[in-house]
This record gives structure tokens, C-alpha cells and sequence, in this order.
């Protein structure tokens, strides 16, 4: 027999062996292996249903560690958007990436074993509020599940990557539904939220059969239209906390990051997201609490219905989701052991809850708070402040955290060897203004103010400021104590989720784009790697052969991945997924040099005069996807950059969308061709900064860099 044939057959039969063997490991996978899962996988986001991301594996350890390197890294389609935890079974890795698409790779070597691209249309990514992410996928007998930007749910053959079955699980016809959060699977059924809310739509989690597909149950978070009827009596007794014409705003609560399925006392909880509008008076003018914004709600898992639930932030009017990570776990409290849940959510608050009933056991904060002064344990309540409430005021009202949160989707983990939880914190304010509110289908329709800071014309100082007078940090919190046991200052704005290890080491993404290993008890840095791009996902860790590998997600996402890298110097790398393992050797390639910087049109009187309204229309309408200024990362043009050709149709793309089908779409509804002049006005002036700024020797940038510092660092120590 001819060599090439036996190599041709050689290659058949170690793919088949592969296709059987990826079969085989996640149709071992069901509610009992995701509860005890086994020491060389991570077969679920959290890792098991508690959600803790702590591993056992300890072969990386603070003695070993200063050996890890890069065994294998992975290039996705996209630049940046890269959220997902990467799960592993039986040595293959199920990973998804920018506009939901799934990957599977040979944890081992990296190597692609099949994609599924579930052809989400460009245009929807306008339906996003935060960008075209997803955070991963649940496996479960034979399955992969993940939840499309469109709002769809897809199961597919975890083997080959075919479809199994897909459902619609919103109505997109009629209402902005996204989905960028991972499903959950347990009982023979894969749960699923959506989001939405700052578009006006009413939220709601859903539980499908995994071999069919069918709907089993669907409970809404905040109620409907009276008129209509109440779909059960947990919604008319929520009914009760909300006044006016709520409906007509959609509601918000949009479940769109956390479930957890509690196999010890079977039962789901769920994290509820903001209201929409953000504006309480205008959703509900006569107050009431507004079930269930911000509140985690316990359901039945096999029939959805209500079990407890504890808001966290009543009348929530400040987008403070409690939509993060919920924690299981186990504490002494008052001389016994009591199931608790521990929750991080945005409003600043550390909280444990007691996961049986729903009771509050406390809350302290984690980063400054300004818009309570703490809560009382007694009804369960937060002393909200005056002076954090901005409705009905003719003024900018300063509250603290900002509508990013004190920490934000970033899963946190807990080690029980130091008795601590890691997660980050981000030290920012937001300033509110009301405004009046006027509802448009795909828009952000929120009730306050909402603008870029483009008045801050210096990358550089920005960066610098942000880095130096907001303190944005690692904590170390001691839940038995409530209060951190070390805290490690980040840079930049925003940073990635954390993993632990019996190896007394805690492994984050900064936004320096590095990935670190820190020593679990201390927070002393023990190893960095340079990934190219900031590792926003939580991290994982798995086992071949006797080997251990830390996994990541790397690709700068949602809006601080959009607004907020600011280096114009060189291209950004493609998303990737990075294993690392001890004395592994692999290396990046060099990122590209930004080149092809076009040659925009020369500024007229009229631009100038006209720009300042275009700089108002450009924070409305295009910051959230296209960063300050137009600068981008990549991710979508530069606007700053283009070639002409994209200057002398500036109308029809962004009034018009004859770029839609690439996922520009067209603003026709909202803007005029004047508005789309003062666009192009403002943008061209943003050129000509930016060609002046790239004429400046490295020297000089670094120079200024060092003076920036130096000044931050005075006005710090001064305040």
C-alpha cells in the first residue's frame, strides 16, 4: 500500500479517534459531574454548580510558577470581545468568541477541531449595549449550548459542532433582545436569560428541554401590562411595587449573566438586572420598590416558580444590576453552619444571604459608596441618601460607584485554604442629569445623561489620570470578617475576572494587558505575562496527561474594551485563547504596525462651527461602539482614519446604512443629514489631532508619559 494512502488512513483514524473521544467525555457530563466535577476538568462556567473557581490542582504553584510559559494560544475570527471562561472536558476546550461563535480546540495543543458560526446578522450588534460578547457555553449529555446575540439558544453535537436544535427565545421582531451570557445546565434542563434593558424591554430567564428543545417554563422578572393579566400571583404581588405605566418602558430586570443551580437545596437563583429607564419617576412616578429590579430571585428548577427573593438595591435608579457572579457557600455564623449565598453586585456592597430563605445576614461595602449609608439588618433595607438621588433635580448629581459598579460581570473565586474571595474593584463615580425622556426602538433610553468624556483631547493624561486618581483594585475579601485582608492597586479601568488554586496563587488579566499569577495570601506578584491584549474573562484550569494548564480568554471587550485602550501605535491582535503550562515555550507573533491612516478632507469655517454639536451627537449615538474621539481599537474602523472615499459617503453610511449588512447600521430614525455634517465636522477636527499626535517622536511621548505621573502622583498624595 502506497505511503501517502497509509498516511491518509492514519490521519482518519486519529481524527475518528478524536471525534469519539470528545463524544464520549461530555456525554459522561450531566447534573451529578457538574456538581463533583472531576480534578482535570472544568466542565461548567464557575467550574461546578457553587461556582467558586477554585481548582485542587497544584502543580503551578508560588514555588513553580516563575517557570509557566505559553504552551499554545488560539487566534479567533475578531478582534477583541473575548468574555468566555474556556470549559474543558476530557482534554477538549469549548470556548466561544466575538458575534457567539464556538470553538472547539484540543486543550492539549490548541488545534481546532470544529467552529460553529451562528451567522448572528452584523447589523444586530446595534441591539447591544456593551458590545458583540459572549461569556461562554454549558455542556451536558453529548451537548454544547450557547446563547446567540440575536437571542437565540443553539444546542449542538459536541463531537462534530452540527446542530442539534435551535429556538428563538425572544420575540427580536418587536423587542432588542440580546443574549451574551452563558447558559447553565441541570435536571435535564439548560437555562437562559437575555439582555436588554437599556433599550426598554422586560426581562425574563427561560428552561428548555436540552433533547429538544421545548420550552419548560419561563418566569418574568418584573410584571406586565395589568390589562393583560398576570402570567401567576408572584407577578400581580410585583405588580404592587411599581406605579403608573411601567409596561410601556419594558420594565428592564433583564437576567443577563447569573444563574446558579444549588444541588444541595434545589434550587436556581437568579441575578436580576437595572430598570429601564434608569429614571425611576418616569417607570414608576409614584415610587415602590419595583420587584424584581436588582434582586436575586430563588426558583423551582423544575417548574420556574418563585421560591424567595432579596432585593438589593430597592427602586433601583443608578444601573445597579445585582446581575454578577452568585457564590454557594458554606459558613459559620453565629456558632453554626449556615448555606449562604456571596454576592458582589455593582452597587458596592459585599452581601451574604442566607440561601435557604432569602435573608439578609450582611452587607458591607467593598469601594466607596455614596448613595446609602448601609443597610439595616433588622428589615433588610439600605439607608439610601438624599443626595444620591438625581431625579427631579436641575443639577449633575455625583454618586458613587458609577454605572459600571464597584465590580462589575468579572467572575470572582474563593480559596478556601486563605479563607478569602478575589475579585475587582473599580473606585469610579458617574455623574446623573435628568432628562427628558423620549422613547426610541434600539436606543438607549434612560432618562439621564449619557455622553463621552471627549472633552479629555490627551489619550495619555486620561490614561494617566484614570490609573493614578481612581483606585481600581484586586481585593481579597475575607467574608468570615467582612472586610479584605489585602487589596492590590490595577491599572487602567477595567480588569479581568480571577481564578484560584491550591497552589496559593490567584491568576487576573490587567489592563495593561498582562496576564498574573499573585500569591493567594499576600497579593504579591508572582508572574507576568505580556498577552497582547487585556484578559477580561475569568481564567480556568485544567489537567492532560498529568500536566497542568492555565487557560484564558484575551481580547479586550465590551465598552472598557472599546473605549478605553487607547494605544494608536500598533495594530491590536486578534482575539485568542492563551494555555500556559510549566517550561512551555510557544511565542506570540509581533503585533502589526498600524499603517493606511487615509486622508481625510480639509476642515472648512463650517466644520469648526458646526463640530461642537457633532461632539454631542457622536457621545449620544456612536461612543459606546467607536471609543473616544472615533479612535476605536480596531475592532471597527478608526474613524479618525478613513480613506476619503468613506469621508465623501459619510451620509449614507451613518444616516442612510448602506453598510448595514457589515453591522454599520444606518441612523436614519434619529439623525438628520445635518446631524450626520456636524458628525463628519467633529470627526474630521478628531484627524487632524490625531496626525499631529503621530508626528510626535516616541521620546516626546515618553517624556510627557513620566511628567504625567509625576503630576497625577502630587495631586493624589494632595487629595
Amino acid at each position: 500500500m502506497p505511503l501517502s494512502v497509509l498516511r491518509t488512513l492514519q490521519v482518519v483514524f486519529l481524527l475518528g479517534a478524536a471525534i469519539d473521544a470528545v463524544a464520549a467525555g461530555v456525554a459522561d457530563i450531566d447534573t451529578a459531574a457538574i456538581a463533583q466535577p472531576k480534578l482535570t476538568d472544568w466542565p461548567s462556567y464557575g467550574l461546578d454548580y457553587r461556582e467558586q473557581r477554585f481548582s485542587t490542582l497544584d502543580e503551578i504553584n508560588v514555588d513553580s510558577v516563575a517557570t509557566l510559559g505559553l504552551a499554545w494560544s488560539f487566534e479567533t475570527d475578531y478582534i477583541g470581545g473575548m468574555e468566555a471562561t474556556p470549559v474543558v472536558v476530557d482534554g477538549v476546550m469549548y470556548v466561544t468568541g466575538t458575534w457567539s461563535v464556538v470553538y472547539a480546540l484540543d486543550a492539549g495543543t490548541g488545534a481546532l477541531l470544529w467552529k460553529y458560526d451562528p451567522q448572528v446578522p452584523k447589523a444586530w450588534g446595534k441591539m447591544a449595549c456593551c458590545d458583540v460578547v459572549n461569556r461562554g457555553v454549558a455542556v451536558y449529555q453529548g451537548k454544547v449550548f450557547v446563547g446567540s446575540l440575536d437571542a437565540r439558544l443553539i444546542a449542538l453535537d459536541a463531537a462534530t459542532g452540527n446542530k442539534l436544535w435551535e429556538v428563538q427565545t425572544a420575540d427580536t421582531g418587536k423587542f432588542p433582545y440580546t443574549i451574551t451570557g452563558a447558559p447553565r445546565a441541570a435536571k435535564g434542563k439548560v437555562f437562559i436569560g437575555n439582555g436588554g434593558a437599556e433599550f426598554g424591554v422586560r426581562g425574563f430567564v427561560s428552561a428548555y428541554d436540552v433533547d429538544t428543545g421545548a420550552l419548560v417554563w419561563r418566569f418574568y422578572t418584573v410584571p406586565g401590562n395589568p390589562a393583560d393579566g398576570f402570567e401567576d400571583d408572584t407577578m400581580a404581588m410585583a405588580a404592587k411595587t411599581w406605579t403608573g405605566e411601567w409596561w410601556k418602558y419594558g420594565g428592564g430586570g433583564t437576567v443577563w449573566d447569573s444563574i446558579v443551580y444549588d444541588q444541595e437545596l434545589d434550587q436556581l437563583y437568579i441575578g436580576v438586572g437595572n430598570g429601564s429607564p434608569w429614571d425611576r419617576k418616569v417607570r414608576s412616578p409614584r415610587g415602590g420598590d419595583n420587584l424584581f429590579l436588582s434582586s436575586i430571585v430563588a426558583l423551582n428548577p423544575d417548574t420556574g416558580q418563585y421560591l424567595w427573593h432579596y432585593q438589593e438595591t430597592p427602586a433601583e435608579t443608578w444601573d445597579y444590576t445585582a446581575a454578577q457572579q452568585i457564590m454557594l457557600a458554606d459558613m459559620q455564623i453565629d456558632g453554626r453552619m449556615q448555606k449562604v449565598i456571596w454576592h458582589a453586585p455593582k452597587n458596592g456592597h459585599f452581601f451574604i444571604i442566607d440561601r435557604t430563605v432569602g435573608k439578609l445576614l450582611s452587607a458591607q461595602p467593598y469601594t466607596k459608596v455614596t448613595w446609602t449609608t448601609g443597610y439595616d439588618l433588622t428589615t433588610g433595607r439600605p439607608r439610601q441618601t438624599a443626595e444620591a438621588q438625581w431625579v427631579d433635580r436641575d443639577e449633575t448629581t455625583t454618586v458613587y460607584p458609577s454605572i459600571a459598579g464597584g465590580h462589575n460581570w468579572q467572575p470572582m473565586s474563593f480559596n478556601p485554604n486563605t479563607g478569602l474571595v478575589y475579585f475587582t474593584s473599580n473606585g469610579f463615580p458617574f455623574q446623573f442629569r435628568e432628562k427628558p425622556y423620549a422613547h426610541q426602538w434600539g436606543e438607549f433610553n434612560l432618562g439621564t445623561e449619557f455622553a463621552s468624556e471627549n472633552a479629555v483631547g490627551d489619550f495619555q493624561l486620561m490614561q494617566t489620570l484614570i490609573r493614578k486618581v481612581v483606585r481600581v483594585e484586586l481585593i481579597a475579601w475575607n467574608p468570615q470578617q467582612q472586610r479584605s485582608a489585602w487589596r492590590k492597586e490595577l491599572p487602567g479601568a477595567v480588569n479581568g475576572g480571577t481564578l484560584t488554586t491550591a497552589g496559593n496563587l490567584v491568576f487576573i488579566g490587567d489592563h495593561n494587558r498582562d496576564f498574573l499569577a499573585l500569591r493567594a495570601d499576600s497579593g504579591a506578584v508572582l508572574w507576568r505575562f505580556a498577552a497582547q491584549d487585556v484578559p477580561y474573562s475569568g481564567p480556568s484550569t485544567y489537567q492532560i496527561d498529568g500536566e497542568q494548564y492555565v487557560a484564558v480568554s484575551v481580547g479586550g471587550g465590551g465598552v472598557a474594551g472599546l473605549t478605553l485602550s487607547l494605544d494608536q501605535r500598533l495594530l491590536p491582535a486578534r482575539s485568542r485563547v492563551m494555555a500556559f503550562k510549566l517550561n512551555g515555550t510557544a511565542q506570540l507573533p509581533a503585533l502589526p504596525q498600524a499603517s493606511g491612516f487615509g486622508d481625510p478632507p480639509a476642515l472648512t469655517a463650517h466644520d469648526r462651527t458646526v463640530a461642537d454639536r457633532g461632539e454631542q451627537l457622536f457621545g449620544t449615538y456612536c461612543f459606546r461602539c467607536h471609543s473616544l474621539a472615533g479612535s476605536s481599537k480596531g475592532r471597527v474602523p478608526d474613524l479618525r482614519r478613513l480613506p476619503r472615499t468613506f469621508y465623501d459617503r459619510f451620509n449614507a453610511i451613518v444616516i442612510d446604512g448602506a453598510m448595514a449588512s457589515m453591522g454599520m447600521p444606518g441612523f436614519k430614525a434619529v439623525l438628520t443629514s445635518d446631524d450626520g455634517d456636524a458628525l463628519k465636522a467633529y470627526l474630521l477636527i478628531e484627524a487632524e489631532k490625531d496626525q499631529v499626535l503621530r508626528a510626535q517622536p516616541l521620546w516626546w511621548v515618553e517624556l510627557k508619559q513620566s511628567v504625567y505621573d509625576v503630576v497625577a502622583g502630587i495631586a493624589v498624595r494632595l487629595l
